[in-house]
């Protein structure tokens, strides 16, 4: 059987999977790219990314350039058929990108044309999508626009799953399919399918403030988004003039026992008022503090204020 030289680009834990499966596979894995080291925890300390963690425990020749456009020489050293890409989180420049014989293929967590951009789990629950998919794909000049080579089969969205446990998921099967992928380049049985125009929609990285809930919206679209934020960027509101971060909700309701962002208790469960119901509340983590149960949390407050913005 005919095996590929590769490259492996990716940064997060997501990408974890789709590296072993590729190391573990017929194909030779000879270095690998990820983001520079970031600062990270209440220390803001420097920490690799997962996959550089990974890759230096297993021995690989790791680089983190922080941009690409002056790495073509490595590149073009390392005679590479393929890099193999799972959210990694670095644009490739055009110039680049015929350096591999085979080019830049890319796992993306959809289904596309669906979800074009680097939050597609995160877009796909918070417009309440029923199904979603993997996609491996070869990177060209646009975004996520390139032929289609394989698409996994459709995963189902639980109605309450949040981000982190859809990419969970969907992991294990973007790393079986691009193995898969890989295989059918070494072999000569794909060529790769141009995308549709229609049902493009686009997915864009979602950062802190956009995680902002807006309690006049109605309580399953709340709902949606603080899973799609969930665990990160980490939805959140404002109480007394500090940020308190929302867990994913226990429930919700469509009776409305008070306005929007108000605050109702009824025994031990903690609601919050929608535009068209409300929602349980589960976990909150007021700021300076640890993640609590929401009773444990409206038990301890010194104010009598109910009402979050």
């Amino acid at each position: 059987m005919t095996s590929l030289r590769l490259a492996f680009a990716g940064t997060p834990q997501v990408a974890v999977p789709a590296l072993e499966a590729l190391l573990a596979s017929r194909h030779e894995v000879v270095a690998v790219l990820t983001k520079p080291d970031a600062r990270a925890g209440r220390g803001r300390t420097l920490q690799p990314s997962a996959i550089s963690s990974v890759a230096r425990d297993r021995g690989l020749d790791v680089h983190t350039p922080e941009r690409l456009d002056a790495f073509a020489d490595t590149l073009r050293s390392w005679d590479l058929d393929a890099v193999a890409v799972v959210a990694y989180g670095l644009l490739v420049p055009a110039a680049l990108l015929d350096v591999p014989r085979s080019g830049w293929i890319n796992a993306h967590f959809s289904k596309l044309p669906r979800w074009r951009g680097a939050a597609p789990v995160q877009h796909a629950i918070a417009h309440g999508d029923a199904t979603t998919a993997v996609t491996t794909f070869r990177i060209d000049s646009g975004l996520d626009t390139g032929p289609i080579l394989m698409t996994s089969p459709e995963v189902s969205i639980g109605e309450r799953e949040d981000a982190g446990h859809l990419l969970a998921r969907l992991a294990p099967i973007g790393a079986e399919l691009l193995v898969d992928t890989m295989d059918a380049l070494a072999d000569g049985v794909v060529k790769g399918t141009e995308q549709a125009s229609d049902g493009v929609r686009l997915a864009p990285r979602l950062d802190i403030s956009d995680a902002r809930i807006d309690w006049s919206r109605s309580a399953i679209d709340i709902d949606r988004w603080i899973r799609a934020c969930t665990p990160a960027p980490g939805a959140w509101t404002t109480f007394a003039g500090e940020r308190l971060r929302i867990g994913v909700p226990a429930a919700v309701t469509s009776s409305a026992p008070t306005e929007p962002g108000g605050i109702h208790i009824d025994g031990k469960k903690v609601l919050i008022g929608a535009a068209d119901g409300a929602l349980e509340l589960d976990q909150v983590q007021p700021a300076g503090k640890k993640q609590m149960p929401a009773d444990a949390w409206i038990r301890g407050l010194r104010t009598d204020d109910r009402h979050v913005h």
